[in-house]
C-alpha cells in the first residue's frame, strides 16, 4: 500500500510516481486562496477531469436501485477478512489487476478495523462496507484499474467532507491515488472529523486569503470553458507584446521622443507610452513646448495624429462600412466583428489589432453584463475610429516603429476612453493633454502614467503652425488666475460666464411672485450651477380672479411688475398671424430622424439669427429640440406639428431674439406678462412661443380675471401653477396707463420700437 507523503511544492502533484522524491501519494487540503492556488486548481481540475474523479458537493449515499443491484450481484453477506473482500472485488470490479485488488482489500480491511476500534459494531461495519463497495462501483470504477499506476489518478473534492467520505478517501489513498480537498469555507468542518489531521495534510498558503464568494469547482469549470472559447476567439496570437511605460523616465515629452531603437532590446516586445498630463508646468512656455514637440515628431519622421477637444463620432457612412449582424452571444459577435480588422501589409500588426480589440472588449463586457447590443455599439465605434486613423498611425508599419496619438482636451465619454485603451496596446504612444484643470478626462486605466501640475491653462487648439501660437504674458495669466479665484464656486459670476442653462419652474405662493419677480436668478431658491450648466428657477404662473373685487389694487399690482425688460400683451396676440414666414416652406428640411438639423439651419438663406453669438444660436436651437422632445404642444409628432413648432420659433419677433441675446443666465431674467380680460383663446402660435420662452428662462405671468381656460388649450399637460386670488370678473378694461417701465417711464416696449409716445 502507498504511504502519505509531504509536498515541497504543489507542482509535485503532477509528477509521475517513479519521479517522486519519495514513493508515495499526496492527500492535501487547501483552505486559502491566492493567484498561485488559482492557477494550481485549474491545472489540477484538468488532471482530475482527464484521469480521475471530480466530486462537487457530496458523495451521495447508495439509493434503493444501487443497493438492489449490489444485492443481486454480490448478496448481502459480509466477512471481516481480506480474503472475502478480495474475492468480492474480483467479481464486483473485474478490471482491477491482482496488485490493485490486493491493495484495495488491505486498505478496506485496515479502515474497517480502525472503525471497529472506534466503537463501530459488526452491523455498522457491514453497512459501511456495502456503502464503500457501491461508491467504488458507481463513483470510482473509472479509476479503480489505474490505482498505483506510474501516472496516479487524481480526486478533486469540493465540499464539507463527512466521516464516511473521509474513510473512503483513505482507502483510495492507500491503494495509490492522489487526493485534493478544496475547502472554500475554511478548514473548521474538516477538523470535526479529523482533529489531528491524521488522514490528510493542510497546505500552507503564503499570503493566502479567504476564497472569493461563489468560488468552487463550478467556477473553475466555467473559467476553463471560457478559456476554451477565448482560444477559439483569438485564433493565432501575435508574437509581439506591448511593454507600456515600464521603461520610461517620467519626462513625458522626452520619453515620447526617445528613439524606439533605444527604448528596449527584447525582440518579444514593442515599447510604447501611455501618458496623461493634467495642467501645465509653465503657462508662458507650454504652447511653444507643444509646437516644438510636434516639430520634433515630424523631424523624426514619426507617424502621428492630433485630436483637439473631441473625437468626432463615426459618420453614417463609417458605421455602414462595418460588417455586422445579429448575434446570440458575445463570443459570436466579437468573432464576427474581428473580420473588420484588416492590415494585409503586415499580418503581425493585424493580429496585434485583433488581440487588443478583443482584450478591451472582453474587459468592457464585465461592466455591460453580457449585453450584446450595448457592447456591439461600443465595438462599432472603436472599429470606425480604427479605420479612420489606421493609415495615419501605421502607414507601411514595421518593427520597431511606434506611432503617436495626441488628444488635446481629454476623453469626454467612455467610447473615447475605450478607443485610447485599445491604442495603448498597439505600437502607438498615446498622449492625453488636459491643460485646463476645469476639464475632466473620464479615462481610467491601471497602465496609464499620469503627471499633474497645479497651473491651469485654457487651450482649445494644438499649435501645429506658427500662426497658431498665441502666448499670454505673465500679466494676462495672472488676470486669468484672479478671474478663476473670483468666479469659481464663489457665488460671484462674471458677465456671460455660462453658455448653457436649464429652466426649473418654481412652485410658489401668489404673494411670493412679487418678492421673487425682480430678483436676480442667483438669489432665488433652487438656483445652482453644475459644471458648465446653470439651473435657473423661473416663474410660470396663471393668476385667476380679482382679489376682494378691488380692480384698482388689481391693476396697480400688475403695473408694479412691469420692469423695463418685461414684454406686455394686453388682449392681443404675441405672434402676428399676418407675419411673413419664409421658414415654413423649409421646415421639413430642418428636422430629420427626430433631430433638429442645426448645421443645415445655420447654413440656410432663410435663417435669421446668424448675427447672434454662436453660443446663443446653439442655446436657441437646443431649446427648440427640447420643446419638441418633451411633446409640450399637443399633437407633436402627429400631423407635422413639429414642423409648425420649428417654423414659429425660427421666425420669432426680432425684439424677443434681442432679449434672448442679452440674457445673462445668472442675473435678472426677461419677463412676459399677458393680460386677457376677454373670452379669446390663446392661439397655437402663441402657445408654442410661451412654452419655448419658459425653456429659455423667461418669467411668464398670465392675468386672467375671468378665470377662463383660455391659455391651456394647446398644452399637453399642466405647465404652469394657477393661483386663484379672488372673484372672477368680466368685461374689465385694461387701463391705458398700463405700460412697461417705472412711473417716470410710461412708454411700452412697442412704443419704444416704433418711436411713438405713451
Amino acid at each position: 500500500m502507498y504511504e502519505l507523503k509531504t509536498l515541497q511544492n504543489l507542482d509535485e502533484y503532477f509528477t509521475n510516481l517513479s519521479e517522486r522524491r519519495e514513493k508515495g501519494v499526496y492527500f492535501y487540503r487547501i483552505s486559502q486562496y491566492n493567484d498561485t492556488i488559482k492557477n494550481f486548481l485549474t491545472q489540477y481540475y484538468e488532471a482530475a477531469r482527464l484521469s480521475g474523479v471530480i466530486i462537487e458537493g457530496k458523495l451521495q449515499n447508495p439509493d434503493e436501485k444501487n443497493l438492489e443491484y449490489y444485492s443481486e450481484m454480490m448478496g448481502m453477506s459480509f466477512q471481516m477478512s481480506v480474503g472475502f473482500i478480495s474475492n468480492s472485488l474480483k467479481k464486483w470490479l473485474p478490471r482491477m489487476d491482482e496488485i490493485q485488488r490486493t491493495n484495495i482489500s488491505n486498505a478496506f480491511y485496515d479502515t474497517l478495523s480502525g472503525m471497529r476500534q472506534e466503537g463501530k459494531n459488526d452491523n455498522m461495519l457491514k453497512n459501511a462496507y456495502i456503502k464503500f463497495m457501491c461508491w467504488m462501483y458507481y463513483r470510482f470504477e473509472r479509476i479503480a484499474h489505474q490505482l498505483g499506476n506510474n501516472q496516479l489518478p487524481k480526486i478533486l473534492y469540493d465540499g464539507e467532507i463527512s466521516y464516511y467520505e473521509l474513510k473512503m478517501f483513505s482507502v483510495l489513498q492507500a491503494a495509490g491515488c492522489d487526493i485534493l480537498l478544496l475547502e472554500c469555507r475554511g478548514d473548521e468542518n474538516y477538523r470535526k472529523v479529523d482533529a489531528e489531521s491524521k488522514y490528510s495534510k493542510l497546505y500552507s498558503v503564503s499570503g493566502g486569503m479567504a476564497f472569493p464568494e461563489g468560488y468552487g469547482i463550478s467556477s473553475i469549470r466555467k473559467e476553463m470553458e471560457m478559456q476554451m472559447k477565448l482560444s477559439r476567439l483569438y485564433g493565432t496570437l501575435p508574437h509581439l507584446s506591448n511593454c507600456t511605460n515600464a521603461w520610461v523616465q517620467g519626462r513625458i515629452f522626452d520619453d515620447i521622443l526617445t528613439s524606439t531603437q533605444t527604448r528596449g532590446e527584447d525582440p518579444r516586445f514593442f515599447y510604447n507610452c501611455f501618458f496623461r498630463m493634467s495642467g501645465v508646468e509653465d503657462k508662458l512656455t507650454y504652447v511653444n513646448d507643444l509646437y516644438q514637440f510636434q516639430l520634433k515628431l515630424e523631424e523624426n519622421k514619426r507617424q502621428f495624429v492630433i485630436i483637439e477637444q473631441t473625437m468626432e463620432p463615426p459618420t453614417m457612412n463609417e458605421i455602414s462600412a462595418i460588417h455586422r449582424g445579429n448575434y446570440p452571444d458575445i463570443e459570436h459577435m466579437l468573432m464576427d466583428l474581428c473580420r473588420n480588422i484588416q492590415y494585409a501589409a503586415n499580418i503581425e500588426l493585424q493580429r496585434l489589432m485583433i488581440k487588443s480589440f478583443l482584450d478591451v472588449m472582453l474587459e468592457e463586457n464585465k461592466t455591460e453584463a453580457n449585453n450584446v447590443n450595448k457592447l456591439m455599439n461600443k465595438a462599432v465605434y472603436l472599429l470606425c475610429w480604427l479605420k479612420r486613423y489606421q493609415s495615419k498611425l501605421f502607414n507601411n508599419w514595421k518593427m520597431p516603429e511606434i506611432g503617436c496619438f495626441i488628444y488635446l482636451g481629454g476623453c469626454k465619454n467612455k467610447n473615447e476612453a475605450l478607443f485610447l485603451k485599445f491604442l495603448s496596446k498597439l505600437p502607438v504612444d498615446v498622449l492625453i493633454l488636459v491643460p485646463n484643470l476645469n476639464i475632466q478626462c473620464v479615462l481610467q486605466d491601471q497602465f496609464l502614467f499620469e503627471k499633474e501640475y497645479s497651473n491651469s491653462l485654457a487651450l482649445d487648439k494644438f499649435p501645429t503652425q506658427t500662426s497658431d501660437i498665441q502666448m499670454g504674458t505673465a500679466a494676462y495669466h495672472a488676470e486669468r488666475e484672479l478671474d478663476q479665484l473670483m468666479y469659481q464656486d464663489s457665488g460671484m459670476y462674471r458677465e456671460y460666464q455660462y453658455s448653457k442653462a436649464v429652466a426649473v419652474t418654481l412652485r410658489t405662493m401668489y404673494e411670493e411672485i412679487a418678492i421673487l419677480w425682480d430678483q436676480e436668478l442667483k438669489y432665488r431658491p433652487n438656483f445652482s450651477t453644475v459644471g458648465d450648466v446653470v439651473n435657473m428657477p423661473v416663474i410660470f404662473a396663471k393668476v385667476s380672479g380679482v382679489k376682494d373685487n378691488d380692480t384698482s389694487a388689481y391693476w396697480q399690482g400688475i403695473k408694479s411688475l412691469l420692469t423695463p425688460d418685461t414684454l406686455l400683451f394686453k388682449n392681443q396676440p404675441i405672434y402676428n398671424p399676418n407675419t411673413e414666414n419664409r421658414i415654413k416652406l423649409h421646415a421639413t428640411e430642418f428636422f430629420r430622424n427626430g433631430k433638429v438639423q442645426k448645421n443645415k439651419i445655420k447654413e440656410h438663406p432663410t435663417y435669421q439669427f446668424g448675427f447672434l453669438r454662436e453660443e446663443v444660436q446653439d442655446y436657441i436651437l437646443d431649446k427648440l429640440q427640447l420643446l419638441i422632445d418633451q411633446k409640450t404642444i399637443k399633437g407633436t409628432f402627429e400631423n407635422g406639428m413639429e414642423y409648425t413648432i420649428i417654423s414659429i420659433i425660427l421666425n420669432l419677433n426680432m425684439d424677443i431674439i434681442r432679449i434672448i441675446q442679452k440674457f445673462d443666465y445668472t442675473k435678472k431674467n426677461p419677463k412676459l406678462v399677458v393680460i386677457n380680460t376677454t373670452e379669446s383663446m390663446m392661439s397655437l402660435e402663441d402657445s408654442i412661443i410661451v412654452a419655448f420662452l419658459n425653456l429659455i428662462g423667461f418669467d411668464l405671468l398670465f392675468f386672467i380675471p375671468t378665470g377662463y381656460q383660455n391659455i391651456e388649450k394647446y398644452f399637453s399637460g399642466k405647465l404652469m401653477e394657477e393661483h386663484q386670488i379672488g372673484t372672477y370678473m368680466y368685461d374689465l378694461v385694461v387701463p391705458n396707463h398700463m405700460v412697461v417701465g417705472s412711473v417716470e417711464t410710461r412708454r411700452s416696449w412697442r412704443d419704444k420700437i416704433f418711436k411713438r409716445g405713451g
